[in-house]
């Protein structure tokens, strides 16, 4: 199967472009990040790709989209950054669409700046796919990222680049994504030298019953938005009609719908700020809520429970409004309970939240990755 269809450049950065990225996306978006980043030493070149891919649970085919950046570098002998971006609210707030990923423009600044390829697909449902968002369905999200690598083969066959190393990454839901793409090269034999996270979220059963029955007076305000996405991808690739409609109240169904489209009518007052008014009654009651379609369902979201034998940092905020710091280190702890030292969780401090984790996060995955021989 041929992977690659078609790929064009979008962007373009010089490496003073990609120091002040670094300097305007932190101001902007993380201004508390408190975090040095080392100078970018190269300008890239960033391509949309078009790939083909399979939707795993339908058996379908499907078109896909990410990015490469390519570094301008004489070296024709590169590593390979595979990054997962985390949850977004707009429809194309994705790599592909650079200009509205800050995310994805800090990762390329830290690693395409300093001589790595960069990679990162859309995620089907994104972007230009025509798809349903497959929000936390995590067969199809690392299918899409397995099949935009095999793409960017490809790609670098026909512009004589090789690749010497595979390093993967991700933040929040692209944590979550990142260890299912582990799990997926793993089944593959494809080595990946390092892999590291940020806010990793671990296990949906965790994390949605955190929200529904412990919530903190930390948490954030749209934590109801990534519940509300998992009930409408499960609906659309598991094949569990009227799931949603099962799940939501009646006068709620329709906004639950609308944001799951990413309808750009919604304005930040459209979206809800506490769970318990979408849903039924029925599913506050955790044994409801445990043996219900949606709860086995946001159960089997464990990609942490197996042996993972790529060298692992996972870091963690100690106030993330969206994931709890224990939750953030289940991965961790499960692995070290099996023996594994492979694994390890890393706090970055009392003032991190969700995004200081990140911003934090960045450059010391590229020290740790530079320190593996």
């Amino acid at each position: 199967m041929k992977f690659l269809i078609s790929y064009n450049q979008i962007k373009e950065y010089t490496k003073e472009d990609l120091k002040n990225l670094q300097n305007t996306d932190l101001l902007n978006n993380i201004p508390k990040a408190n975090v040095t980043y080392n100078e970018p030493l190269y300008g890239c070149k960033i391509y949309r790709i078009k790939y083909n891919s399979i939707i795993s649970e339908k058996r379908k085919r499907t078109i896909a989209y990410g990015i490469i950046a390519i570094p301008d570098i004489s070296n024709k002998n590169l590593p390979i950054l595979s990054y997962q971006h985390g949850t977004v609210l707009g429809q194309y707030d994705v790599p592909s669409f650079i200009d509205n990923s800050f995310e994805t423009r800090l990762v390329i600044s830290q690693f395409a700046g300093m001589g790595y390829i960069v990679i990162a697909a859309d995620y089907f449902g994104l972007g230009l796919s025509r798809e349903f968002d497959s929000y936390i369905v995590l067969d199809s999200q690392s299918q899409a990222c397995l099949d935009l690598y095999y793409a960017v083969l490809e790609l670098l066959k026909e512009k004589q680049l090789n690749k010497i190393d595979l390093f993967v990454t991700g933040w929040s839901q692209g944590g979550i994504v990142s260890l299912a793409f582990l799990e997926k090269l793993n089944k593959y034999n494809i080595l990946v030298k390092a892999a590291g996270t940020a806010a990793c979220q671990n296990d949906g059963y965790s994390l949605t019953n955190q929200i529904l029955f412990f919530p903190r007076e930390i948490d954030a305000p749209w934590l109801p938005v990534p519940f509300i996405l998992t009930v409408f991808s499960f609906q659309e690739y598991y094949g569990k009609c009227c799931l949603a409609k099962s799940m939501f109240l009646p006068n709620k169904y329709q906004l639950a719908r609308r944001i799951y489209l990413k309808d750009p009518t919604l304005t930040q007052a459209d979206y809800p700020t506490d769970i318990k008014t979408l849903i039924k009654p029925e599913y506050l009651n955790p044994v409801y809520f445990r043996n219900s379609i949606y709860g086995k369902l946001i159960n089997t979201v464990t990609p942490y429970r197996w042996v993972i034998n790529t060298p692992l940092n996972m870091h963690y905020g100690e106030i993330d409004e969206s994931i709890s710091a224990l939750t953030c280190q289940l991965c961790a702890n499960f692995q070290k309970g099996l023996g594994n030292t492979k694994v390890n969780a890393f706090s970055e401090g009392n003032d991190a939240d969700h995004r200081i984790t990140f911003a934090r996060s960045i450059p010391k995955w590229r020290l740790f990755f530079e320190s593996i021989n």
